[in-house]
C-alpha cells in the first residue's frame, strides 16, 4: 500500500489559483462557472425584468427626440375580478387571490388603454410575458403575442373589440405551456426604439395545467370525476381495516389565499428548472420527493414515534393549508406527517395547479419488500409467532395519491391515472419518492415501465407467508395466504362523500386467469413470489370481526372449524398486540395457549373475556389491536393461522352549522364533544376549519369532566374568508404554565389515561 500511495503524483495548484482552504475552513462556493455559461432557470419567484425602452441603434448627439406623438399605454386592465370572464371560463374563480388566473390552452382576455384611438393600420404593440430569471423565446419563458394574424408566435393573439383607445386582446397560451407566474409587459413599436409599460406586480398572472382542454396532457373528459379531481376542496380519506372502514374529512384548501404560491415555492426549492413545469410526470415525480423533507427539506417531516413535542401531531391536522402557508412563510419542513397526510397536502398541490389528483386507501398495504412479493411472519416449532426474527410488517392501510394525465413516454393505453406516493420508503433514482406509475401497467405486469411500478405492485399483490423455523437455524414454509395484502383499495366517490373501491382498476380477481397471467409476468421483472407447494390444511381457525371502542371490555372468540372426516386436535396460540397503524408491534397484551378439540366435520369455539385494563396502558396514537392465532394439528402435523386487526373506535365530535347557506351571510358552528370515559380529561384541545368559510382556529380547554363535555361556537360566513394569510392563532391566556401551543404539539388523549393507570 505504501508503494501504491507513494506513484500517486502530488496535485499542483496553478499559481493563479486561490489557495486551497485550510483545514477545517469554510469549503469554496460551488458556482456555475466553466460549467455552464448562465445558471439554470430555477426560479419562478426571480422575475428579470425587461427594459422599460429597448432601442433599435445609438440615440444621436441629442439622444432620442420626443416619443409623445406616438402610441402609449395608459392603462392595462388584467380582467382578474372573479366575476368576470377569465375566471368564469377558466374555472379559477374560486381562488382566493388579487392576480388573474388562467389556464393554458385556452384564450383570456386583457384590456389596454392607448394614449390616442388605435390604428391597426399604423400602430404596432406586442403583449408580452416573462417568467424567470432570464426569460428567452428559444426557451419558451419569454412569449411575445401580437394582435394581427400576419405575425402570430406559438401563443395566439388577436383583436377581440377596438374602440377608441380601448383594445381588448384575446390570448390563447399553447396547451403545453409553462406552468407558473408570468409577468406581462406591453410593448409598442416606434421608429427608435420598443418602449413597456413599467413594471407592476399587479399585471402578473399564473397559467396552471387546463383539464379541460383536449388538447392539455391533463384533460379529464368526465366532466364530473373532473370537478371532484379539481374543483372539490373538501375531502375524505379511508382508513382503519378494510372490515371496520373509519373516515378523515380533510380540507384541502387548494384555493385558499397564498396556497398557490406556496405550490410554486415547492418547486423552487426544489431547483426543478422553469422550462420543465409544463410537463405533469415531471412535476409530480419531482413533488413526490420534495412533499417529504428526508433528503432535500421538503414540505413534511414524518414521524411515527408518538413524540410530537416540536409539531403538530399528524392526527391533528385537518387541512392542507396551514402546512403549505408555514413552509412558504418559514422555508423550513414542517412537523409532523404520516402517509395521509403525505397524500392530503400533495393532492392539494396537485389540484392547485390544475393536475386531477385523488387520494386512495389501500388496506393491508406490503411494505419495506424491497420489490418483491413475499412478507415473511417467522413461528418457532410449536407454530408460535417469533418476535425476534420476524421482521416484515403489514400496514393495516396506507394512503397514496392519483393523478390523471397523458403518457406520451409511454405505449398507448398506459396514459389515464397514475400513482405517485410522497411517504418515504424506499429511494427511487436516490430520492424519497415514488411514481408517476400507470395503474393500468401495474394491473397488467408492466413492470419495466416508469416510474417505481413494481414497487407498487408489491404493495397490493404480496403474499403473507408462514415459515417455521428450527432450533438449527433453517426454516420451512408451512403456510401461504395469497389474499391479505391488497384486501380493498378506496377513493372518495365522484360527486359524493360516500366510497368507492377502485381495486378492480389496480388487480385482476384473486385466484382468475388474469390474476396468474399477471404474477408470471410480475416475476419476470423480478417480483417474485413464493412458490411452495402446500396440502390444503383440513382444519380452519377463524377470527371473527369486532367492534370496541376505546376502554371497552370486550369477547375474544376464536373458532376452529373441520373439513376432516377424522377428530382433530389442535395446539393453539393466540397473541394480541397493540400495534401502530403500519404493523409494528408495540406492546404485547394477551396470550393464550388453548387445545382445541374437534370432531369429525364439526366446530369449536374458544372465549377469552378482554378487560380494558390490559391494552389501555399500553396503546398508542391510532389504537390498534392486531390478533395472531396459529395451530399446529397434531394428526397432519399442518400449521393453520388466523390474523385480525381491530381499529379501536374513537369517541366523535358533534358540529351543527344554523343560520342561512348564502354567500356573506352570517352562519354559526358548535362543536360538541362529551367525555365517555370514567376519568378526566385534561388539555383538552379543538381545532376546527372549513373550506371558503374558516380558516383553521384554535381553542384551549383545560379539562373534560365524565360525562361532560366542551362546546365552541364559531361566527362564520361563506365566500367571507379575508384576502389575507391566516394569522398563528394567539396564546389562549388560560394556559397551564409551561404548556406548549396546540400548534407546537399534538396532546393525545391517550397520554391523559396512561398517566392515571401508571
Amino acid at each position: 500500500m505504501a508503494d501504491a500511495d507513494a506513484a500517486v503524483p502530488p496535485v499542483v495548484v496553478p499559481s493563479s489559483a486561490p489557495p486551497p482552504a485550510p483545514p477545517g475552513g469554510a469549503p469554496p462556493k460551488v458556482t456555475h462557472h466553466g460549467r455552464v455559461a448562465a445558471p439554470v432557470a430555477s426560479s419562478n419567484e426571480d422575475t428579470e425584468e425587461l427594459p422599460e425602452f429597448e432601442p433599435f441603434g445609438a440615440p444621436g448627439p441629442r439622444g432620442f427626440p420626443s416619443l409623445a406623438e406616438y402610441l402609449d399605454i395608459s392603462k392595462v386592465d388584467m380582467m382578474k375580478n372573479r366575476a368576470e370572464i377569465n375566471h368564469q371560463q377558466h374555472h379559477t374563480d374560486r381562488f382566493n387571490t388579487n392576480f388573474l388566473i388562467v389556464r393554458r390552452g385556452q384564450e383570456f382576455q386583457v384590456k389596454i388603454t392607448f394614449n390616442r384611438p388605435y390604428d391597426a393600420d399604423k400602430d404596432k404593440f406586442a403583449v408580452e410575458f416573462g417568467i424567470g430569471p432570464s426569460p428567452q423565446f428559444s426557451k419558451r419563458t419569454y412569449m411575445p403575442v401580437f394582435p394581427t394574424p400576419e405575425r402570430q408566435s406559438p401563443w395566439a393573439g388577436r383583436v377581440v373589440v377596438a374602440a377608441g383607445p380601448e383594445v381588448t386582446m384575446g390570448i390563447t397560451p399553447t396547451a403545453d405551456a409553462i406552468v407558473g407566474r408570468y409577468r406581462l409587459y406591453v410593448a409598442v413599436v416606434t421608429p427608435y426604439g420598443i418602449r413597456r409599460t413599467c413594471t407592476d406586480v399587479s399585471r402578473d398572472l399564473y397559467i396552471l395545467y387546463n383539464p379541460w382542454v383536449k388538447e392539455d396532457v391533463v384533460f379529464l373528459e368526465d366532466e364530473e370525476e373532473r370537478d371532484e379531481c379539481v374543483l372539490n376542496e373538501s375531502g375524505v380519506i379511508y382508513h382503519g381495516t378494510w372490515d371496520d372502514i373509519a373516515e378523515r374529512n380533510w380540507n384541502f384548501g387548494q384555493f385558499d389565499f397564498g396556497v398557490l404560491d406556496a405550490c410554486l415555492y415547492v418547486m423552487d426549492r426544489a431547483g426543478m428548472p422553469i422550462v420543465n413545469r409544463g410537463d405533469p410526470v415531471k412535476m409530480a415525480r419531482i413533488a413526490s420527493a420534495m412533499l417529504n423533507s428526508r433528503d432535500d427539506d421538503g414540505v413534511l417531516v414524518g414521524s411515527w414515534s408518538g413524540d410530537y413535542s416540536y409539531g403538530v401531531a399528524p392526527t391533528s391536522w385537518t387541512g392542507s393549508t396551514d402546512i403549505l402557508l408555514s413552509y412558504y412563510r418559514t422555508r423550513k419542513p414542517v412537523g409532523y406527517a404520516q402517509c395521509w397526510v403525505y397524500a392530503a397536502v400533495f393532492n392539494s398541490f396537485l389540484r392547485c395547479l390544475g393536475i386531477p389528483a385523488r387520494v386512495v386507501t389501500n388496506f393491508y398495504s406490503a411494505h419495506d419488500n424491497d420489490g418483491n412479493l413475499k412478507t415473511d411472519i417467522i413461528l418457532d416449532e410449536n407454530g408460535r409467532i417469533d418476535r425476534k426474527n420476524t421482521r416484515d410488517s403489514i400496514w393495516n392501510y396506507h394512503c397514496w395519491n392519483e393523478c390523471f394525465m397523458a403518457r406520451a413516454d409511454l405505449p398507448t393505453g398506459f396514459g389515464g391515472w397514475q400513482a405517485v406516493d410522497a411517504t418515504p420508503q424506499e429511494t427511487s433514482d436516490g430520492m424519497f419518492r415514488c411514481g408517476p406509475a400507470s395503474v393500468r401497467a401495474i394491473k397488467h405486469g408492466e413492470l419495466c415501465f416508469p416510474f417505481d411500478a413494481a414497487f407498487v405492485f408489491a404493495e397490493v399483490n404480496s403474499d403473507v407467508v408462514f415459515h417455521s423455523r428450527k432450533r438449527d437455524g433453517t426454516m420451512e414454509v408451512v403456510k401461504v395466504k395469497k389474499d391479505h395484502v391488497g384486501r380493498l383499495i378506496l377513493t372518495k366517490a365522484t360527486g359524493s362523500y360516500d366510497s368507492r373501491d377502485i381495486t378492480e382498476l389496480y388487480k385482476f380477481p384473486e385466484g382468475s386467469v388474469e390474476e396468474r397471467t399477471v404474477l408470471e409476468k410480475g416475476e419476470v421483472y423480478g417480483c417474485a413470489r413464493d412458490q411452495s407447494t402446500l396440502p390444503e390444511a383440513d382444519v380452519e381457525l377463524r377470527l371473527p370481526a369486532l367492534e370496541v371502542a376505546v376502554g371497552d371490555d370486550f369477547e375474544l372468540c376464536l373458532e376452529a372449524v373441520s373439513r376432516s372426516g377424522e377428530s382433530r386436535t389442535v395446539d393453539a396460540y393466540i397473541t394480541g398486540s397493540v400495534v401502530y397503524y403500519t404493523g409494528v408491534t408495540s406492546a404485547d397484551f394477551l396470550f393464550k395457549t388453548p387445545t382445541l378439540e374437534l370432531e369429525a366435520n364439526q366446530s369449536v369455539k374458544e372465549l377469552w373475556q378482554v378487560p380494558a385494563r390490559s391494552y389501555m396502558k399500553k396503546l398508542v396514537e391510532q389504537a390498534n389491536l392486531h390478533f395472531i392465532a396459529t395451530g399446529k394439528v397434531k394428526e397432519t402435523g399442518q400449521i393453520i393461522t388466523a390474523m385480525k386487526v381491530v381499529a379501536l373506535h374513537m369517541p366523535k365530535l358533534s358540529i351543527k352549522v344554523s343560520g342561512l347557506n348564502k354567500v356573506n351571510e352570517l352562519m354559526v358552528a358548535t362543536v360538541d364533544f362529551t367525555n365517555p370515559f370514567s376519568l378526566v380529561l385534561e388539555h383538552v384541545y379543538v381545532r376546527v376549519e372549513g373550506a371558503g368559510v374558516l380558516s383553521p382556529v384554535f381553542k384551549y380547554y383545560g379539562h373534560a369532566p365524565h360525562q361532560q363535555g366542551v362546546q365552541h361556537t364559531l361566527p362564520l360566513r361563506r365566500g367571507g374568508v379575508p384576502h389575507d394569510p391566516p394569522r398563528p392563532p394567539e396564546e389562549p391566556q388560560d394556559l397551564p404554565p409551561g404548556r406548549p401551543l396546540p400548534q407546537d404539539r399534538g396532546h393525545c388523549w391517550i397520554d391523559q389515561w396512561r398517566e392515571d393507570l401508571s
